[in-house]
């Protein structure tokens, strides 16, 4: 008996960090995401065995577990210890998952983006092995992570959301039509390096927690999904851009990178932890050869990322 889940990849259009400590966000899914395939055969192993593949097919992770505690056969692997303490919550959230003994479980993973590219593909496995396991999957992030769970939300949205982290287990979340008139002027543009979310989190719980960013990055999040013109746009994503800049004490990603970028020919924001995956950039067609001469040769239309229902 084989079992498939699938799961989308997500971008975070506004309110990065803050997002954390419940300022409202707006978050796309991403076409791209990850699925996993799962089959059973009756047996005495009573092992998973586990491989993970790349979007290009190839294989990039491979290990077996206990069934019946879930320990991995590699226990020096990261990925290894990570899918542990997955399975091993997902099975205290339900404590019917995966009991019954005497069968032997394949799983296969499946990304449908580069690894490095930061999709989701951590958000899109929990997503996964939460409807496996017919388990609430803020509650397994929680649980066995942390995070604000926007990703997780757009797991399984339908598009656009309005996120807020209101409880652990139950956030806001308010599907939206965000599909401006221009969206054909926005890109993405991948930065060339990973940006750890772990790291990034960690810094940013150091800093003093503001109720006044708060307010003002929910308010800005819900201006940016209505914006009717590009110049407004603009200027909210600038607005975003300097605020976050001094709560976080560090020069926007314009100023750090890309300070001759001329402020006529659009604007810049982070999406995400700062400093590594996509930025977004508007008026990206005319843009495009500035940032390839950079050696920012993936640029991805940002209509082309999001499902269309």
């Amino acid at each position: 008996m084989k079992q498939s889940y699938r799961a989308n990849g997500k971008l975070l259009i506004s309110g990065e960090y803050a997002v954390l400590d419940g300022a409202l966000a707006l978050a796309v899914p991403c076409k791209q995401g990850q699925k996993i395939e799962v089959s059973t055969e009756k047996t005495f192993k009573e092992q998973i065995h586990w491989r993970s593949y790349l979007e290009d097919g190839s294989l990039w992770y491979e290990d077996v577990f206990s069934l019946l505690n879930f320990e991995p056969l590699n226990q020096n692997n990261p990925v290894s210890k990570t899918l542990e303490t997955l399975l091993k919550q997902a099975r205290k959230l339900n404590t019917n998952f995966l009991v019954n003994g005497n069968q032997d479980i394949r799983v296969q993973t499946y990304l449908e983006f580069p690894r490095l590219w930061g999709f989701g593909s951590s958000s899109t496995l929990i997503s996964c092995i939460a409807q496996w396991a017919k388990v609430n999957p803020f509650e397994l992030l929680h649980t066995g992570f942390g995070g604000s769970g926007y990703d997780v939300a757009c797991a399984t949205a339908a598009g656009p959301i309005l996120y807020q982290k209101t409880s652990p287990s139950k956030p806001y979340i308010e599907e939206i039509a965000f599909r401006p008139s221009f969206i054909e002027e926005l890109g993405c543009v991948y930065l060339n390096q990973k940006k750890s979310s772990k790291e990034a989190i960690a810094a940013y719980n150091k800093i003093a927690q503001s109720e006044s960013l708060i307010s003002k990055v929910s308010s800005l999040s819900k201006a940016i999904a209505e914006a009717e013109e590009l110049d407004e746009f603009e200027s909210l994503l600038l607005e975003h851009e300097k605020l976050l800049a001094g709560h976080l004490n560090v020069p926007t990603i314009q100023e750090s990178l890309f300070d001759d970028f001329s402020k006529d020919s659009g604007q810049i924001k982070s999406l995400g932890a700062w400093g590594g995956d996509f930025i977004l950039v508007t008026q990206i067609q005319k843009n495009i050869p500035y940032f390839e001469s950079k050696g920012y040769e993936t640029i991805l239309k940002l209509s082309d990322l999001i499902p269309t229902s």
